[in-house]
This record gives C-alpha cells, structure tokens and sequence, in this order.
C-alpha cells in the first residue's frame, strides 16, 4: 500500500522517468533524503538518519536503502523522494529554483520534515523558514496541528510531540514546546515543522540504543508511515 501510493504520486507529479527503476522488485520502498540547500547550514546530525533507518528496519516491514541520499533542493531529483528532511541553525533563504521545486513537491503529495537544531521559537532558522512557508504557501498556511492528530498514531501511540532532552539544556528558548505545526495540502500534512530538535535527539550511533529506556526514535517511524501511507 505504502508503495503504490508513493508510486502515484509520483506519477502525479509528471516526473516518473526521474525514477525509472524504482518501481521494480529489486529496488526498496523507502529512503532518506536530506536536502541540502544554498543558504545556511543544512548538514548537521550526521548520525541521525542512520538511526532513524535502522528503526524503520526494526519495526516495520518496508524494504529501507540503508544509504543517506543528500540532495540538492535545487535538483528536479529530490521531486522523486518518498520523504525529504532539512534542518539547521542557520539561514534559510531558498533561490528561485529551491522555491519552486519545494512548492512543486509539497503541492503534488510529497512530505517535507524541517526541524530547527536551535529549538527556540525566535532563532534564525525559525525565523528565515516560517518566513519562506510564508511566502510559498501564504502567510497563515503554517499552523499548530492537535495532539490527537494522526501522525501521532500512524504507528506507535503518543499523546502529542514527544519532549527532547535539547530543549531544556540551556541552549534555544528553554521551553517544552507541547505542539508542531504543519502545512496541510488536501487534507495532508505536506510539511512538518519542529523546534524540538529532533534531529539531535536523534544523533546517535545506533547501537547505542539498546541503552536507552525508551526508545525515543519511535516518533520517527511515524513520521515516516505518516509521509508513506497518509
């Protein structure tokens, strides 16, 4: 389901023959693609996408490219990804390029996850990335999802955001922030906005994992069986 799904989309987009192998018997339902843009810092947590795969490969059945691909969002590629990430801490300020393919992707049913590593409400990435929603999407298309939606239940079961141990480090603004906001398009959430740094919750070597109480990248999953199934 997850991949005839992601496979229409594609198709919706017009840009199939970007992929052309993808849909065969050999090739996997899902990798992780980081976008890597012009202005800021975008390559940070560098372990991160490694644990979050190798979660995906222990908790559900979908056939996971263990390979982090960094694409440009300039890049008519990155329309082909099932799931795109971008964070930092710095500016973002997209090109004209990087707009229009980021407005094509969102609007044609990909799924964007931006997480701010500065988690605070009021830092330059926060800053620079809500005023580029603005100007994509419109300035009240960014908003507060409920704590009952269902990406908090597209897998595992949370009452809301899970808390990170970054956001009451004395770094960012000190604050539990108690909801995410997204951009909805059709009823979906196109993209997905933190100021949790979850990206530096999650920056660990993956086998160090079997230490912790509780698994914190099990939010990941459901961002991810959110981004393939919703």
């Amino acid at each position: 389901m997850e991949r005839r799904k992601f496979i229409q989309r594609v198709c919706a987009l017009g840009i199939a023959g970007l992929l052309p192998n993808f849909a065969t018997a050999e090739d996997y339902d899902f990798y992780f693609t980081r976008l890597s843009y012009e202005s800021g810092n975008w390559d940070v947590d560098e372990r991160m996408p490694a644990n979050v795969l190798n979660s995906l490969i222990e908790y559900t059945s979908l056939r996971v490219d263990l390979t982090e691909r960094v694409i440009p969002l300039s890049d008519p590629a990155m329309l082909s990804s099932p799931f795109c990430y971008m964070a930092g801490h710095r500016l973002v300020q997209f090109s004209q390029q990087e707009k229009r393919n980021f407005e094509r992707y969102v609007r044609n049913g990909g799924f964007v996850f931006a997480d701010d590593c500065n988690h605070d409400i009021d830092g330059m990435f926060a800053r620079t990335f809500e005023k580029q929603m603005a100007d994509i999407f419109g300035a009240d298309a960014l908003v507060k999802i409920p704590n009952d939606h269902p990406i908090y239940s597209s897998f595992f079961e949370f009452d809301g955001p899970p808390r990170t141990s970054m956001e009451l480090n004395g770094w960012g603004d000190d604050l539990i922030h108690e909801y995410l906001k997204a951009i909805i398009i059709d009823g979906r959430i196109g993209v997905l906005y933190s100021n949790k740094d979850f990206g530096c919750e999650w920056d660990y070597d993956f086998r160090n994992k079997r230490w912790l109480r509780i698994d914190n990248t099990k939010f990941a999953v459901n961002i991810v069986m959110y981004a393939m199934t919703a």
